[in-house]
């Protein structure tokens, strides 16, 4: 942890140098404001596309160890074609950012477990653009983050239902990997509990029946019946407050946002913090 965090600051310090932020001047509480919500603008004033694409760039490699902004980041990348004065603004938020958390990365604590845990939700219609969902999706090993996204779905869902299902199935793939990883290790996971704030996603799941309104659904999101039915997969409601994928489908409030940052176990650690944490956990 220690060293990875001197890195990941290593490495944000030279991002807001080469992109002309510095690490003086003011910063944000959160990665993106809550409106107004991004778009094309197809009548905003261009700006330089190799600019923009660099600045893209720098920050989605960060977000291999940021998942704090890994939604906003991944936002702003969709407008690479041909960015404006809008995109870039956010952009520059996102920088914003980054130069009040320098020190924040996560803290894995020692002897949390080894339990393979997921939590994955979707903002219906989120894109004005094309009215596609955004799929969030985050995998535990015990209280440890190892893996997450942010992705607009390839496909239109007409609900909210059929939006989660999708994300269902999405993140079920990505635990099925993490399961075949692992099981190298000797680990051999089933009822892997998947936490979705959706009842009506969730019965459409354990339902093996195909119905009239989810047969136009593409086929590739049905394999997450066949997990449940073989009880590799468990499926668990969970209320909207306590979603800890909710900050990876949409842009929060600084109070939610914040208590989200910390759940996933970020902190902001001044060297000497992280001197003394490191010598407890030895």
């Amino acid at each position: 942890m220690r060293l990875s965090l001197s890195i990941q600051v290593k490495y944000t310090l030279e991002i807001l140098k080469k992109h002309g932020t510095g690490k003086k001047g003011q910063s944000i509480s959160t990665p993106m404001a809550t409106k107004p919500k991004l778009d094309a603008d197809l009548s905003g004033e261009p700006v330089n596309q190799t600019d923009y694409r660099s600045k893209i760039e720098s920050l989605m490699y960060l977000t291999s160890s940021r998942p704090d902004i890994v939604q906003v980041v991944c936002y702003c990348a969709r407008y690479q074609a041909k960015p404006t004065e809008k995109h870039l603004k956010e952009v520059k938020k996102i920088f914003q950012y980054l130069r009040g958390t320098i020190n924040k990365g996560l803290w894995y604590p020692k002897d949390s477990g080894f339990k393979l845990i997921a939590f994955l939700d979707a903002d219906h219609a989120r894109c004005i653009d094309t009215r596609k969902s955004t799929s969030g999706g985050i995998q535990f090993l015990g209280d440890k983050l190892v893996s997450w996204m942010s992705k607009k779905q390839d496909c239109t869902a007409m609900s909210s239902a059929e939006a989660e299902y999708v994300a269902l199935s999405v993140s079920c793939a990505q635990v099925m990997w993490m399961r075949t990883q692992i099981q190298d290790y000797g680990f051999n996971y089933n009822k892997i509990p998947l936490y979705c704030d959706s009842q009506s996603a969730i019965t459409i799941s354990c339902n093996p029946v195909q119905h009239s309104h989810t047969k136009h659904i593409h086929t590739r999101y049905h394999f997450i019946k066949e997990q449940v039915e073989n009880g590799i997969i468990e499926l668990y409601f969970v209320r909207t407050e306590y979603q800890l994928a909710d900050m990876f489908t949409k842009a929060l409030p600084e109070d939610r946002f914040q208590y989200l940052v910390r759940q996933i176990s970020m902190r902001c650690l001044t060297p000497a913090e992280l001197e003394v944490l490191t010598n407890e956990s030895a």
